[in-house]
């Protein structure tokens, strides 16, 4: 399989929200310049993405809203349901687990956790919070595919490194520091901190 970049993968889940917006609006059909309209880009990158995964569409017609939004779930895999476990029940955690766009989209959170004594035992969204004392047999008992951090810097790479070892295989970290994994192991590191401090440039250096 040809490698994709994270980019383009990032553009397919834009254009994913994209159609679910104009099916929500009873649109049947879309041309690439109406779809690069809506998300910010030409409708030759458009084209460009789709082209990597096969051929949609028909010249002159445009795509079929409902077929092109299946076929991205597909490419994206949100037509399975993927395991996943959160670390951390303060505001981010918490959060996250109320979020119900995880559940739409195929993303079950069957596990959440936290090392504070004070919030095991809590119930969020008829889930109980459980110790992180017992991290890899949850892990491993629950299936858990995809795991989130979101806890204090100084234990995100110790929860990652126990994470990984109980066999997780992808991990979104909140964490306002990058965690380090081996080859094989995908890491996404969400910083809001750097993604504000790029908004600030922006405002200082604008005109």
């Amino acid at each position: 399989m040809k490698k994709i970049s994270e980019s383009t993968i990032r553009r397919l889940s834009k254009y994913y929200r994209s159609l679910e917006q104009l099916i929500a609006r009873n649109t049947d059909t879309v041309s690439s310049d109406q779809l690069a309209e809506m998300d910010g880009i030409t409708s030759a990158q458009v084209r460009k993405d789709l082209s990597f995964f096969g051929t949609f569409g028909k010249r002159g017609l445009g795509y079929n809203t409902r077929a092109l939004k299946e076929q991205i779930g597909e490419i994206l895999g949100l037509s399975k349901e993927w395991r996943v476990a959160i670390v951390g029940a303060g505001n981010i955690g918490k959060a996250l687990v109320n979020y119900g766009e995880f559940r739409k989209q195929g993303f079950q959170v069957h596990l959440i956790m936290d090392s504070d004594h004070g919030k095991v035992g809590q119930t969020i969204q008829g889930l109980t919070v459980e110790s992180t004392d017992h991290l890899p047999q949850l892990i491993k008992k629950q299936r858990i595919e995809i795991a989130i951090i979101a806890v204090p810097s100084e234990a995100a790479q110790r929860v990652a490194d126990e994470l990984m070892e109980a066999g997780v295989k992808a991990i979104l970290n909140f964490a306002p520091i990058s965690i380090k994994a081996p080859e094989g192991i995908q890491v996404k590191n969400e910083n809001t901190a750097i993604e504000i401090e790029a908004l600030s440039y922006f405002l200082t250096n604008q005109g």
